[in-house]
């Protein structure tokens, strides 16, 4: 009778586990309303970099850029996120817009990336004394903001050129632009969208960070006419997005023969401004797992984000930032390698 009995707990035991994993494995197939954020390991930049008249450094430290590995979630790692180490689960609409499809804010990460770019080329040579023509041409619409006005009006890749009239080539305009008003007054939008220009009026909102603040409703990229006097070509593939700006900027100097490294494995993140400012970028806790798994021992990494790069930093020294010229002296700065 005992022996009978535990076969009988073996067998319901065995079927609770099959059907355990049966049904683990179809949550692992069925995907989720949410998005996963995953760490990737860093890229060095070097291969993705050719300087008209330059050539891959011969320094022993390498420039790496970071990026982070999205996509959707499934039920099983929307209900357990810490079965990958260093992810975290975000809402779908913090990453795809309401009204947006995952191709098109996909297409909108690429250009981003494409505009980092030319900045980031624009930055280095201006800083090495060339005469680069830069001018600022408006504010893209990178993403809407779900619930706002704006969401009514406009579209992802929208230029806004002006604001109540007065031209706003800058980021820094829109918003000098918009400082009189209080939340619930309308502006009118001169946009550039593709190759007409419309005008729309839309109803602000409050900001959600800043206390009375107006805001339109929808995160600011730079839009720029940029000529350089040599060519330079950066090929990052299918990697979208602008927080490689300050990587790519690094990497031009060091393929004009400047010792950016002093012999350090160095990894950089952060959106690079046409005045190379380096600003705020998402994702830091992926990056540093990315970081940490390439061997780097140095990370740059914007100021905003420097706390949470720091909690999980490990071995590898971070760095904040808020410019190209305080990058450059802080990796100068480093203690000489042995």
């Amino acid at each position: 009778m005992a022996v009978r009995r535990r076969v009988l707990v073996a067998i319901v035991a065995g079927a609770i586990l099959g059907l355990a994993v049966i049904t683990f494995g179809v949550l692992y197939l069925i995907p989720s309303d949410d998005y996963i954020l995953l760490p990737d390991r860093a890229h060095p930049v070097a291969p993705l970099v050719r300087v008209q008249g330059g050539h891959e450094p011969s320094s022993s430290g390498q420039i790496y850029f970071v990026d982070v590995l999205e996509r959707r979630a499934s039920e099983l790692e929307s209900l357990f996120p810490w079965i990958h180490d260093g992810a975290t689960l975000v809402p779908a609409e913090a990453l795809v817009p309401p009204g947006q499809s995952d191709q098109s804010a996909r297409q909108a990460d690429l250009r981003a990336m494409q505009v980092s770019q030319q900045i980031a080329a624009a930055v280095a040579l201006r800083h090495l004394g060339y005469h680069v023509v830069a001018r600022p041409s408006g504010v893209i619409v990178s993403e809407i903001e779900a619930d706002s006005n704006a969401e009514k009006v406009l579209r992802p890749e929208d230029v806004i050129v002006e604001v109540n009239g007065v031209p706003t080539p800058t980021i820094a305009k829109l918003r000098s632009v918009l400082a009189p008003a209080h939340p619930g007054d309308v502006v009118t939008l001169r946009i550039r969208r593709g190759s007409t220009l419309r005008t729309f009026r839309v109803k602000t909102i409050a900001s959600p960070v800043e206390k009375g603040r107006a805001i339109v409703g929808f995160a600011p990229d730079q839009a720029a006419n940029i000529k350089l006097p040599i060519n330079v070509e950066i090929d990052a593939g299918n990697v979208g997005g602008p927080s490689a700006g300050l990587a790519f900027t690094l990497e031009v100097l060091a393929e004009l023969g400047h010792d950016v490294t002093h012999g350090y494995n160095v990894a950089a993140t952060g959106e690079i401004e046409l005045d190379g400012a380096v600003t705020p970028i998402g994702g830091v806790r992926q990056k540093i797992f990315g970081v940490r798994a390439a061997g780097a021992q140095v990370f740059l990494v914007p100021a905003a984000n420097a706390a949470v790069a720091k909690r999980y930093a490990g071995n590898v020294t971070v760095i904040p930032v808020t410019s190209f010229a305080q990058a450059l002296r802080a990796l100068a700065k480093l203690p000489p390698k042995h």
